[in-house]
């Protein structure tokens, strides 16, 4: 069994694959494609990094738009997921199974993007390990896009809800959550239920206040940060339910 520190070896697997697979529909894949694209403000060609990828995608969705893209993900079923929409959709899209920690890259691609609630999975000194990594891979003045939840757009919505059920298809899908004010980290336990049969997974994510996470960006080499609350570019501000940060290499 893996650490309860790396979580994420066991959570990506099994029935969770179904839920990440088919939570997102091809409308709001195309909406944040669409806000990604823009955000970046790339030519058609440039080089782009979507780390983690996941099941690729957006990164699939943006290599049909033209752009050269390379996925990073941890997880082997994921990716082979990915590999096979790519040869499907006919896209060229190079994927890499490999700690996102740890990219080999030094100044490699013209743009980068962490989507999907994928920042915060490590503890302090990894997560800042992952932003130098994709700081290093970037060319300078190169964009990188980051959504995430934030301390002050998730204790709302935990408090609100500590108990959050989704269907998706056949699965259905449930979330008990709680903050640890010690750790500035939500707990979360997951119960997948699908064909007669349920699967426990845990979860462990590091929440930064907006401040915090401007100031690990700075750490890295960013710069010139643009904050958003959604996908329209509303600026984020008290009341926003999400971050999506816009931030440079300098």
């Amino acid at each position: 069994m893996a650490d309860e520190r790396d979580w994420w070896l066991e959570f990506f697997a099994g029935q969770t694959l179904n839920f990440v697979s088919s939570s997102r529909d091809a409308e709001q894949t195309h909406r944040e494609t669409g806000f990604i694209q823009q955000a970046m403000d790339l030519p058609l060609g440039a080089k782009v990094l979507d780390v983690p990828c996941g099941s690729g995608r957006l990164a699939l969705e943006l290599a049909a738009w033209g752009y050269e893209m390379t996925g990073v993900d941890t997880s082997g079923p994921l990716l082979e997921e990915a590999g096979a929409s790519a040869e499907t959709r006919g896209v060229q899209v190079r994927w890499e199974n490999r700690d996102m920690r740890g990219l080999p890259w030094q100044e490699e691609f013209d743009g980068a993007f962490c989507a999907w609630s994928s920042f915060g999975y490590f503890d302090e000194g990894g997560n800042a390990d992952f932003l130098q990594a994709v700081s290093r891979s970037l060319k300078r003045g190169a964009p990188f896009v980051l959504d995430t939840p934030l301390i002050e757009t998730r204790l709302p919505e935990i408090a609100a809800e500590p108990r959050v059920w989704w269907r998706v298809g056949d699965l259905l899908a449930l979330e008990e959550r709680d903050f640890d004010h010690e750790t500035s980290r939500v707990e979360s336990q997951w119960t997948f239920i699908q064909d007669g049969k349920m699967e426990s997974k845990r979860l462990s994510l590091r929440l930064y206040t907006l401040r915090e996470l401007a100031l690990l960006l700075e750490e890295a080499g960013f710069g010139d940060h643009e904050a958003y609350g959604g996908t329209n570019f509303e600026p984020f501000g008290l009341g926003s339910e999400w971050l999506y940060m816009v931030t440079k290499k300098l």
